[in-house]
């Protein structure tokens, strides 16, 4: 009996499933995704394939309508498929940018409800978390935010925790709050899988390995004023942000707000576990972190910004923090 011909779109199903052993991710790229965050995704997966001369990993990318889709710079990248050809993906992960409250993602929805329940992973990179939480794929569970949507989230999505971490790793949903924390994010999956000193590895080979360490160490759920409860500790915090170059007492900020120095003390362990002077510092070195990645300041000149009196001060108290010194940082940032 001769055969049937393969219709277009079986063809493209067909195309899909011939897979390698490799673990295959789907990137779900919408219209002005973070150029940034797919990049870092895709070169963490290829830096694990060339760590362990083998394909561990696959990928392949798809659009809402398998046209090519225009990224966060400006670039239209062609596409593997529609996602409509996809029906029964390992590992789905969803990228976008700028625009991710407004753009249409109805027919995304619609195909997630059939593919992305069970036991299927949902990750989101860029400002995917906020698809996520639209189409109600996070409720009840916690998500990485970009920093600049992070208010606006928890008031439109209340039954979604957000993570005061850069990347959340583990489950069904994963998210990474966009950037270069999409490293981190897939270098935590690849050590899911293939552990801990394997995903260093990968980590060395992307000369990564120094900021990483920094990365894990970086408390980034310090709260902010705007997070903390109470209006004293929030006022207090608000001060400290607005001080790091030149640091005050707490006995000065507990002054100011008309309590002793051993009232703000217990409120601070009250609200955020942790005392003035400590949260204080934290918010210096982190401030110091910054810099050290995103200006051309030498060590001494970031000391000065963040209130140091010395260099060596505030070197000691950097290792301290980070188990790395702000040169050794500063150096592997350079490489």
């Amino acid at each position: 009996m001769k055969e049937e011909p393969m219709t277009q779109a079986a063809g493209a199903r067909a195309a899909y499933d011939k897979q390698c052993e490799a673990r295959l991710f789907t990137f779900v790229l919408l219209d002005g995704f973070s150029h940034l965050s797919l990049v870092s995704a895709l070169e963490t997966l290829q830096a694990a394939n060339l760590v362990a001369g083998s394909r561990l990993y696959d990928w392949k990318t798809c659009s809402l309508s398998g046209d090519p889709v225009r990224s966060s710079v400006g670039l239209a990248l062609p596409v593997d498929f529609d996602v409509r050809d996809i029906a029964h993906p390992q590992d789905i992960v969803i990228v976008s940018g700028e625009g991710a409250f407004e753009i249409d993602i109805g027919r995304l929805k619609v195909w997630l409800a059939r593919v992305g329940r069970g036991q299927t992973r949902v990750t989101a990179i860029g400002t995917g978390s906020i698809i996520m939480a639209r189409i109600g794929l996070l409720d009840g569970k916690s998500a990485a935010v970009h920093p600049w949507y992070r208010t606006g989230f928890t008031e439109l999505y209340p039954s979604v925790t957000l993570s005061r971490q850069t990347h959340l790793a583990k489950g069904l949903r994963c998210s990474a709050s966009g950037g270069v924390s999409g490293i981190d994010l897939f270098l935590d999956l690849v050590a899911l899988e293939h552990g801990a000193t394997f995903s260093n590895d990968v980590s060395e080979s992307l000369c990564y390995a120094p900021i990483r360490l920094v990365q894990k160490s970086v408390d980034t759920g310090s709260p902010s004023s705007m997070s903390v409860l109470h209006p004293t500790v929030s006022r207090a915090i608000a001060t400290m942000e607005n001080t790091i170059e030149y640091p005050v007492s707490p006995s000065v900020l507990a002054k100011d707000f008309g309590i002793s120095t051993r009232q703000l003390e217990r409120l601070f362990q009250r609200y955020i576990g942790t005392s003035p002077k400590r949260h204080y510092m934290r918010l210096r070195l982190r401030e110091a972190y910054r810099l050290l990645i995103q200006s051309q300041l030498g060590i001494a000149e970031v000391a000065l910004a963040c209130g140091f009196t010395s260099p060596s001060h505030f070197s000691k108290c950097f290792k301290t923090e980070y188990s790395i010194s702000p040169f050794e940082f500063k150096r592997s940032k350079a490489k």
